[in-house]
């Protein structure tokens, strides 16, 4: 009698490639459809929820971008011409006609006076006489030289900035620009965020010489947190939850009720103590991705039911995602799939990566499957160096690199080739 054989373990599903991963996120992402207004001041950061029309020109009429001598070219057809002074023109102040054969002093930003077509520069002219009653000029300017045309910036009816567009500084400066001192934008969105882990403590609550075997302090939480202010949402931050299946539950389900994502680090997997992977499936639904990236590679996508309460529309659920636990894993995974997510949600356009081209300064013989994300930094020689030690827990390899070499799956790297660099500049902006 043959012996039976023990049953074949069930096949692994293949690694996500990041790219369908990021796909299937966007996806998913509807745009908030709530608005508000913002104070420009308090704007930065912000998505605008429509389009900004101007009533108005930038410039409002001709200006001078120089201080100088407002001219007829027609006046000054050599070098050496004299012209009296007929007029002085400061900033915010109205300009007579410029009559022929007379020049005006005038300042940067000032109104050009009606028959001057261009601006000499005071560097190029010679005062005669006393109290600048004429000019020397000594230089033959162009038709509209240092003449802001009225309009040359913004034209009245122009979309200036489009919905959908994060505000900078220098777009809040466009805004004000435009006389407006509150502005349209998408509301905030409400992410909650909170660890599990019986081994992990808060900086502050022990000291490093009363640390339990076993116990380390609770690191992503702050990176995290900072990393979804930086990106507009409104974060409630729900400390640390045990790891009991009933307190877990709660906090899901309180959180769903009140916020747009769940966001937590660590605790997607199947061991006896990690209560989220039930807990999210017994509330709604969960996807456990294995991305084909390193570091990065376990990564969780779901939904929580919110409690339909009165009147409440029962298919709404909250968006949850599951981060790794290792912290250098969950900061590369946070800004290539977590970051373009949040800012679709907020129905800005989701920047496109553009790696550019550096030379390595380093060697890297042993490739890997997965897709690699390696913390490098910029050097005076205008090449890339690598930090030595890669594993997924160093912290301090993101902190000493200024970007990510983007290293395609099987591939090595040897000194002086060209490898493909995100910087972090691009990636937290």
């Amino acid at each position: 009698m043959t012996a039976a054989h023990p049953p074949s373990p069930p096949a692994r599903a293949p690694l996500m490639a990041l790219d369908e991963a990021l796909v299937r996120l966007l996806a998913q992402a509807a745009p908030l459809s709530d608005t508000e207004t913002a104070a420009t001041f308090e704007a930065d950061g912000r998505v605008l929820a429509t389009d900004l029309v101007s009533e108005l020109q930038v410039p409002p009429q001709d200006n001078s971008s120089m201080d100088g001598y407002a001219v007829r070219r027609a006046d000054v057809r050599e070098a050496g011409v004299v012209l009296s002074v007929s007029q002085r023109i400061a900033a915010g102040h109205a300009a007579e006609p410029l009559r022929a054969g007379t020049c005006a002093r005038i300042f940067t930003g000032a109104p050009m006076p009606v028959g001057a077509d261009a601006v000499v520069m005071q560097e190029d002219t010679r005062e005669v006489g006393g109290d600048l009653h004429a000019v020397h000029i000594d230089a033959v300017p162009a038709l509209g030289q240092w003449v802001r045309r009225a309009g040359e910036d913004v034209t009245r009816g122009a979309v200036v900035l489009p919905r959908g567009q994060r505000l900078s500084p220098a777009s809040l400066g466009l805004a004000a620009s435009l006389g407006l001192a509150r502005l349209p934008v998408v509301r905030r969105p409400r992410v909650a965020l909170f660890s599990t882990g019986d081994e992990l403590v808060m900086p502050g609550d022990v000291t490093p010489a009363d640390m339990k075997p076993g116990a380390i302090y609770n690191s992503n939480r702050f990176f995290l947190r900072t990393l979804l202010q930086r990106l507009g949402c409104e974060v409630s931050d729900l400390g640390i939850v045990p790891d009991r299946r009933d307190l877990t539950l709660a906090a899901l389900k309180t959180a769903a009720d009140h916020h747009d994502l769940i966001l937590t680090s660590g605790g997607v997997s199947v061991g006896e103590e990690d209560h989220i992977k039930p807990s999210v499936q017994q509330l709604g639904t969960l996807d456990l991705w294995q991305i084909a990236m390193k570091p990065g590679k376990p990564f969780a996508y779901g939904t929580v039911r919110r409690d339909a309460g009165a009147g409440a529309d029962v298919d709404i659920a909250c968006h949850f995602m599951g981060l790794p636990g290792n912290p250098v894993s969950s900061f590369v995974t946070f800004l290539l799939l977590v970051r373009p997510f949040l800012l679709a949600l907020q129905g800005a356009g989701v920047p496109e990566r553009r790696p550019v081209k550096l030379p390595a300064h380093f060697d890297l013989p042993r490739a890997d499957r997965r897709r690699e994300f390696l913390r490098v930094r910029r050097n005076a020689a205008g090449g890339l160096d690598l930090f030595p030690n890669q594993s997924s827990g160093v912290l301090t390899s993101a902190v000493w690199g200024d970007g990510l070499v983007d290293n395609p799956a099987g591939s090595t790297i040897a000194q002086g080739d060209l490898v493909s660099y995100i910087s972090f500049a691009d990636l937290l902006a």
